[in-house]
């Protein structure tokens, strides 16, 4: 992205009291810095999706990304599809991250048609829509709403239409789980983060992003009616998996 994003440098300093994680303007200002070294693979995932939408999604076709954050979903839809090959809706709760969005998509990819706009997944009135983007969001809304929201969206596809949906998860075995989070940690560090770092932004999202096991994904999708479930992609405790509607 071009927008003036900086380091993330928010829990560098030793802090009195670590307040609850949230999206406000000092994340906004350093999410491209945070996600990039915090979230493995999560530009793999981006690179994949205009893939995924050449195979899954028809000409046209409306794709929902919601918990957009500033929108690089969008761009790399854009960066590797036509503008007439999809209709764009990125959705966020924050009002900082919806402005960046607005402006860093309307500058980088001025071809295409690309709309975002404010509010929140859990009540959204939904379009039909051939693909839903649901990357690192579930995971940070409270685990008795999970089940609505994804019925909600399979509701809202079209038939033959996916949902991608990417998330930190934890295993179910307490030993594998510990070797995970331990070995994130050593990715976090390999790209620059500090103990002080790594431990401070934990507790600032203790009970704020509350991970599920793959099991319990596959589970609720096919609760909601998806035939189908598949991980397509994992790197340590963090994975990606596509599940299908029926024609």
């Amino acid at each position: 992205m071009s927008d003036a994003s900086y380091r993330d440098a928010i829990f560098s300093t030793p802090l009195d009291r670590v307040a609850r994680f949230s999206f406000d303007e000092r994340v906004v200002s350093c999410f491209p810095d945070m996600i990039r070294r915090s979230v493995p693979g999560y530009g793999q995932i981006l690179a994949m999706l205009g893939p995924l939408a050449r195979r899954h999604l028809r000409h046209g076709g409306h794709v929902y990304d919601l918990g957009c954050s500033l929108g690089a979903s969008g761009l790399a839809l854009a960066g590797q599809l036509p503008p007439a090959a999809f209709r764009y809706t990125g959705v966020d709760l924050s009002p900082a991250m919806v402005e960046r969005a607005r402006e860093t998509l309307a500058t980088e990819s001025p071809d295409h048609d690309l709309t975002v706009i404010e509010g929140d997944i859990r009540a959204l009135d939904y379009a039909p829509s051939g693909m839903i983007l649901l990357n690192f969001t579930l995971q940070f809304l409270a685990p008795e709403d999970r089940d609505a929201v994804i019925a909600r969206l399979y509701e809202a596809l079209e038939p033959g239409g996916v949902l991608v949906l990417s998330e930190k998860i934890k295993a179910a075995d307490e030993q594998e789980n510990a070797w995970l989070v331990e070995r994130y940690h050593d990715f976090k560090r390999a790209n620059g983060y500090s103990d002080l770092e790594i431990s401070q932004k934990r507790t600032a999202l203790e009970n704020v992003l509350v991970p599920d096991t793959l099991d319990a994904h596959r589970e609720r999708l096919a609760r909601a009616g998806f035939s189908r479930s598949l991980v397509w992609f994992q790197y340590l405790n963090f994975a990606s998996l596509i599940a299908f509607k029926e024609d």
